[in-house]
C-alpha cells in the first residue's frame, strides 16, 4: 500500500504517539506527517528528534480543541488522514481535576471530528483505550462489543470521545476507526506511569509505591507492538469498526513491580503500599481475535519488552530525570547542542 500521504497525528510529541511516528516514518518515509501536539505535562519534544530533520516531518505546537489554529492547519495543508493520539491520559490527575479530560478528549476530539468531515479526509482513527469497557473480574475478556462501563473520569471522557467518533460515522458518514488497546509500555513513557516509575524510583533506590494488594491485574504490550497494530488497520481494517490490542501478557501489579525489581537486581523492600486509588479497576485483559484474524498479532512477550524497556532507562538517565525535573531543556542541550 502507497502511504505518499499527508497524515496528521496529534498528540504526537508523547509516549505513543513519537513512537508510532518513527515507526510510520521508517516504514513510509514518502508519507508526510504533521505532529500536532500541545505541549503538556505527557507531551516532550526530547521525544521527536529521532525524526525531526526529515523534510517530510512538521510540528505544530497547539491544542485540538483550538478551532481557529485548526482552521488555519487545514485551510493551509491537505491533510488525508487524522491518527488522534492527542488525549489527557494520567488517571490519577482525572481524580483530581475531570474539566482538562473533558476538555481535550471529548471537545478536542469532536473538534477535529468537524474538521476532518469539512476537508474530507480519508480515514480518522481514534486511539482510545480498553479501560472504556470498565473493570473485569477474575475471568473473561474484552471484546469489541462488550458494553462500555467507564469507571474513571479519564475513561469516561474517552469513551464519550469514542462515541461521537461513532456517532460521525453513522450521521455523516466520516470513515473512522476506533481502536481500543491495553496497558502499554516502552522508551519514552513518562515516569509517573507505574512501570517507568518503578524502574526509575529503582535505579535511584527510592521507594515505589504500590497501591493498596496490588493484586489488580493490567494486561500489557510493548509500544511498538501496538503501534505496528495500528499501522495493520490503516491499510486493512474495515471503516466503521472497533478493533482491541493487547498484549496478552496478563500481570498483577505487584508481579509487575518485582519482575523488575529482579532485573534491577533490586530488593522488595522498596515497595511501599499506598491507600488505593479511588475507583481502581480490578483487572483488564483483551481479546485480540478480531484483529489477528487480519494478521496482527504482538510479537514482544512481556519478559522481552520488559528487559528492553529496563535497559532503555538505564541508558537515557538523562532523558527521563529531565522529565521529573521539569527541564528537558537540559536534555535538549546535552543530546542536540541546544538545537530546538
Amino acid at each position: 500500500m502507497s502511504m505518499n500521504k499527508t497524515i496528521l497525528v496529534t498528540g504526537g510529541a508523547g509516549f505513543i504517539g513519537s513512537n508510532f511516528i518513527t515507526l510510520l516514518m521508517n516504514a513510509y518515509p514518502e508519507c508526510h506527517v504533521i505532529n500536532l501536539d500541545a505541549l503538556t505535562y505527557a507531551g516532550n519534544l526530547a521525544n521527536t528528534y529521532r525524526f525531526s530533520s526529515s523534510p517530510n516531518y512538521q510540528f505544530f505546537k497547539e491544542r485540538i480543541e483550538n478551532k481557529d489554529a485548526l482552521n488555519h492547519l487545514f485551510e493551509n495543508t491537505k491533510i488525508d488522514m487524522i491518527v488522534n493520539f492527542a488525549a489527557e491520559s494520567h488517571v490519577d490527575r482525572s481524580v483530581l481535576s475531570s474539566a482538562p479530560f473533558v476538555i481535550t478528549n471529548v471537545l478536542g476530539t469532536t473538534c477535529l471530528l468537524d474538521f476532518a468531515l469539512k476537508k474530507k479526509v480519508s480515514l480518522f482513527i481514534q486511539v482510545s483505550t480498553d479501560e472504556v469497557y470498565g473493570s473485569l473480574s477474575q475471568t473473561g475478556y474484552f471484546v469489541e462489543e462488550t458494553p462500555l462501563a467507564p469507571n474513571s473520569p479519564y475513561s469516561a471522557s474517552k469513551a464519550a470521545a469514542d462515541v461521537m467518533v461513532k456517532a460521525y460515522f453513522h450521521t455523516h458518514g466520516l470513515p473512522v476507526i476506533i481502536t481500543r488497546c491495553s496497558n502499554n509500555y516502552g522508551p519514552y513513557q513518562h515516569p509517573e506511569k507505574l512501570i517507568p516509575l518503578t524502574i526509575t524510583n529503582a535505579i535511584n533506590d527510592q521507594k515505589i509505591p504500590l497501591y493498596g494488594t496490588g493484586e489488580n491485574v493490567r494486561d500489557w504490550i510493548y509500544v511498538d507492538d501496538h503501534c505496528e497494530g495500528i499501522l495493520h488497520i490503516m491499510q486493512k481494517g474495515k471503516i466503521g469498526e472497533v478493533y482491541n490490542f493487547g498484549g496478552h501478557s496478563e500481570r498483577s501489579n505487584i508481579e509487575t513491580i518485582s519482575q523488575i525489581l529482579t532485573l534491577l537486581n533490586k530488593p522488595k523492600s522498596l515497595i511501599t503500599p499506598v491507600t488505593d486509588r479511588l475507583g481502581h479497576d480490578f483487572r483488564y485483559a483483551i481479546d485480540t481475535s478480531k484483529v489477528s484474524s487480519l494478521g496482527w498479532t504482538a510479537k514482544h512477550s512481556f519478559e522481552q519488552g520488559l528487559k528492553k524497556t529496563v535497559d532503555w532507562y538505564l541508558k537515557e538517565k538523562s532523558w527521563w530525570l529531565s522529565v521529573k525535573n521539569g527541564d528537558y531543556l537540559a536534555y535538549y542541550k546535552q543530546q542536540y547542542g541546544g538545537r530546538l
